[in-house]
């Protein structure tokens, strides 16, 4: 199990996810686009979201306490190495 997080529009939502292995950053980006589309993130619904929407945002990886993946989608910050 899996849980994506995205930041967007300063909202952030939570949504667990099955990920069968490891997902590219590519993907990740398309799949927040379809769940944000869909309605299926919970409390972030916007229908008419660009394609393009998290090009530039980034992908961070967590592994949680009990061995969970987080994944992070967030933007980019304009401060740190």
């Amino acid at each position: 199990m899996a849980t994506l997080n995205i930041t967007y529009n300063g909202m952030s939502a939570d949504l667990p996810m099955e990920l069968d292995g490891h997902v590219a950053d590519v993907d990740v980006r398309r799949i927040a686009v379809e769940v944000v589309r869909s309605g299926g993130m919970p409390g972030m619904h916007l229908a008419h979201l660009r394609d393009d929407a998290f090009q530039n945002y980034v992908v961070d990886r967590f592994r949680g306490p009990s061995g969970d993946e987080r994944i992070y989608l967030r933007p980019k910050v304009p401060f740190g190495a």
